[in-house]
């Protein structure tokens, strides 16, 4: 077995009989050695002995600790002997725990992290595979393991794991005793947690594998990685292949939207049968399912982008660029279905304490659009120019008088107001009208708004079978078949962003659409409940920065209502 480089040398036995050797796996309150028990008779027997430390509690906290832990890993030792590391004996000496466990025949994950970097998927979905069917024996009999992290999963060399640290969670009034960069935000905000918080580290764990780094950095003091884990949004994981939407599934802030566990077996299970040297990076195997924005079957034209318009001469001399639909979802996120935008995009976790950039050729099309909002939200610049400070209120250049919910009629001149018979209302340039509709029953439809002889179009969709996070819709189910066609290329970064008080996010891109290159602004916003919209604006990419196509985008923007929620 590997060992740490550090050597202990102790004159003082662990509970009089246990001497400390060699480290074995050191993680922020925690500390694993190899050790020799001497109360065994002539001969010592070895074993590995973990130091936890404890937190002040009231008096007859700690008794309880070791009393928890022992009768906790005797029952789960049960459930999956071969899994659960047998615990001989617990102790409490000058503030902290001594966990005696019998020798293990592996290494600490976090120990071969170390020493070998990173994990190919499939390597890591093995591993993931192993971890969560000692969770599903403990989940099944009410029992939480709450302290998982790499240093408490050891690896045999045929890969097969066993698990250690049961017993720990809920025995003293710390809501999380070891490597707080793996706690769940339940933990760090010190509520009540369940089988969720296992299942959120579990996802941390293989996105540790896969990206050789936890999700959230240890910030030194564990309050402060506490609070990291709880505010900071997620960094995408950059090298997870197919396992990128199980591990983001997983690690989603509320616990009631994160991935069950069948879907996650489901999603590590189909991993194991990729070929690593096959599968691109971020690429997603999974399934498709219809989902996500209004993704009903429309017909896909040219490059996704646009639908020719049928024969006619009310159709002649145009291309309505009315653009695929938003989302479709894989099984392991259409299953869930509903859950909450997680921040991902393009920033790291350690640079979202600052205001996240908005696309290059966008200050925030929309943002502060709220319900209640008295002007036009400021709208994409030119393609290329410097993106202006980021802010949670812009202020539009444009000065023209804009509508508000109190005055339905302010609108800026030539503009009219359209009530939908779906529900949604906005203001389109007069002399717009619809030109089709594509519908799914009541679960999706797509609603296509231009005029003859105007190059732009808008195209409105719902889905009642939205996907979870906004951010990832985009990157992860629209972008990769967009950049299959078209001569896609994305503007900026995708940004998460508020509409109306919603999560959502938007997508700027161009590509070739009936001979033209084309310009499209996208937001998706998700009204709650597996519902959401999607609004895109699209134009001919050579008008895209005149000053009426900015004040359109500004306008629809800012007077879209989604109707009854």
């Amino acid at each position: 077995m590997a060992m740490g480089r550090a050597h202990v040398s102790t004159h003082q036995l662990v509970a009089g009989r246990y001497r400390l050797l060699e480290i074995v796996q050191r993680e922020t309150n925690r500390i694993c050695w190899y050790a020799e028990d001497l109360g065994t008779g002539e001969i010592s027997r070895p074993c590995l002995v973990t130091r936890t430390g404890l937190p002040q509690d009231p008096a007859g906290t700690e008794r309880r600790t070791a009393a928890r832990v022992l009768r906790t890993s005797e029952t789960m030792a049960s459930l999956r002997p071969g899994n659960l590391a047998t615990v001989v004996d617990a102790v409490e000496e000058a503030g902290a725990l001594w966990t005696v466990h019998e020798w293990i025949d592996g290494t600490p994950l976090g120990e071969l992290l170390s020493e070998q970097g990173t994990f190919n998927y499939v390597r890591a979905a093995r591993i993931g595979l192993e971890v969560l069917d000692v969770l599903d024996a403990a989940h099944a009999e009410g029992i939480t393991h709450g302290e998982l992290s790499p240093g408490q999963v050891f690896v045999r060399p045929d890969q097969s794991v066993v698990v250690t640290g049961f017993g720990l969670a809920g025995a003293t009034l710390a809501p999380r005793l070891t490597a707080p960069a793996y706690a769940s935000p339940e933990q760090a905000r010190d509520e009540r947690i369940g089988p969720a918080a296992d299942l959120w580290a579990l996802g941390a764990i293989l996105y540790t594998m896969v990206e050789g780094r936890p999700p959230f950095r240890d910030r030194g003091r564990p309050e402060h990685t506490l609070k990291g884990v709880d505010r900071l949004p997620l960094r995408t994981p950059m090298r997870a292949g197919p396992l990128a939407q199980v591990v983001q599934g997983l690690l989603r802030k509320d616990s009631r939207e994160r991935l069950t566990r069948p879907v996650v077996r489901e999603a590590l299970t189909r991993a194991l049968s990729e070929d690593p040297g096959t599968v691109a990076p971020g690429s997603v195997p999974f399934p498709r399912l219809r989902g996500g924005y209004g993704s009903v079957p429309f017909p896909r034209p040219r490059g996704g982008y646009g639908a020719g318009r049928p024969a006619g001469p009310a159709w002649s001399g145009r291309t309505v660029i009315a653009g695929t639909a938003l989302a479709v979802v894989t099984v392991a996120v259409a299953v869930l279905a509903a859950t909450r935008g997680l921040p991902g995009g393009d920033s790291g976790e350690d640079a979202a304490d600052a205001p996240v950039r908005p696309p290059a050729s966008a200050a925030s099309p929309g943002e502060g659009a709220g319900r209640d909002s008295a002007r036009p939200a400021e709208p994409p610049g030119p393609t290329g120019s410097p993106s202006p400070a980021p802010t949670r209120d812009p202020t539009p250049a444009d000065p023209s008088p804009a509508p508000t919910r109190s005055d339905p009629a302010a609108l800026p001149p030539g503009f009219q107001r359209h009530q939908a018979p779906e529900g949604f209302s906005l203001a389109l340039p007069k002399g717009w009208e619809r030109l089709g509709t594509d519908r799914q029953g009541d679960l999706a439809y797509r609603a296509v708004f231009g005029a003859d002889g105007d190059d732009r179009t808008l195209a409105v969709t719902y889905s009642a079978r939205v996907g979870p996070d906004p951010v990832a819709v985009w990157r992860d189910d629209v972008e990769p078949d967009l950049r299959r066609s078209g001569d896609y290329e994305r503007i900026g970064a995708i940004r998460a962003t508020t509409y109306q008080g919603r999560e959502a996010a938007d997508l700027e891109w161009t590509a070739d659409s009936g001979g033209i290159r084309v310009h499209t602004f996208g937001r998706g916003v998700l009204l709650g409940g597996g519902r959401g919209f999607s609004l895109r604006w699209t134009a001919p990419d050579a008008d895209w920065t005149d000053a009426a196509n900015q004040r359109a985008l500004r306008t629809v923007l800012a007077t879209f209502r989604p109707g009854s929620d």
